[in-house]
């Protein structure tokens, strides 16, 4: 559920949303300390004072906790220890439920998988350490302990953990590399996007050149922030959207979304202190697009 603050400015966040929406006053207590409540993409505490055109985003999925159900899921796991896991997420599968998706997400799958994950961040995230896109493709961590999560958060939160994506950008791209440095928020206009704007956070993205193609250019990124869409957000701000992108190509886009991988992942693993580094391949339907194309 999205809101923008658009009268009574000044009143209390737990007061002003429960006045606003269907749930208690307790219950939005509760959420707001849990983290399922981000005013401007930020935690606040119940005592914030919220402000005219502030965009309170609330997290449903702490009110379904008790209602997650363990499915049976084909997970592709390309490590796991008692500590840790690796996923390789397929295109199209949500990572935890939420805002219509209930079911069918890689919590559940996970569920059934293990009763071994972590649960500081409530039931309907457990395991969940950050997360990719439905749509986005590629490698994931799963924390399997309180103790591994609390520490590789804290390595998300200093950028210690290195993330390589692929993209197969519409355009020919003019240059062999770029570091694109345009802060981003989520566009007050349309909730489903992100924008580049001046009153963003801050968000920076490298760039490299793998191989042109006539129409289009596979690129390789590495993040050096993590916000929401950041990749896809950013390669339409310089004019070379991600191909097939439902979201921010003006283009059709078929069912597989956003040509966008998470092809490596490297981090120093939590526990054991060991120097970590895994890779996957491309999907194949990526893969066999840009085998296709001159």
């Amino acid at each position: 559920m999205k809101i923008v603050v658009n009268e009574n400015d000044g009143i209390r966040l737990d007061k002003y949303l429960a006045s606003t929406t269907e749930y208690s006053r307790e219950l939005i207590s509760k959420m707001i300390t849990g983290g399922f409540v981000l005013v401007n993409e930020d935690v606040k505490k119940n005592s914030y004072k919220v402000k005219l055109n502030d965009e309170i985003d609330i997290d449903e999925s702490y009110k379904i906790d008790t209602d997650i159900v363990p499915t049976p899921m084909d997970l592709n796991i390309v490590y796991e220890d008692e500590h840790i896991m690796i996923i390789n997420k397929p295109s199209g599968l949500v990572v935890h439920p939420g805002s219509g998706n209930y079911t069918g997400t890689l919590v559940n799958g996970l569920m059934h998988y293990t009763n071994n994950l972590s649960d500081i961040n409530g039931s309907a995230r457990v395991g969940i350490v950050h997360r990719i896109d439905k749509d986005t493709s590629g490698l994931m961590m799963v924390a399997k302990t309180n103790e591994a999560h609390q520490i590789l958060a804290e390595y998300f939160k200093n950028h210690d953990v290195k993330r390589t994506y692929v993209a197969l950008l519409c355009g020919n791209l003019p240059y062999e590399s770029a570091t694109i440095d345009a802060p981003i928020k989520r566009d007050s206009a349309n909730f489903n996007k992100m924008g580049v704007f001046k009153d963003g956070k801050d968000a920076i993205t490298h760039l490299r050149v793998i191989k042109r193609f006539k129409d289009y250019t596979l690129v390789e990124l590495n993040l050096e922030t993590g916000r929401t869409h950041q990749i896809r957000v950013h390669m339409n701000y310089i004019g070379y959207p991600i191909h097939n992108d439902p979201v921010y190509n003006k283009k059709e886009a078929t069912e597989f979304g956003q040509f966008l991988h998470s092809k490596s992942i490297d981090f120093v693993h939590p526990i054991t202190k060991e120097k970590m580094h895994f890779e996957c391949d491309l999907p194949e339907e990526f893969k066999s697009f840009i085998d296709n194309i001159d």
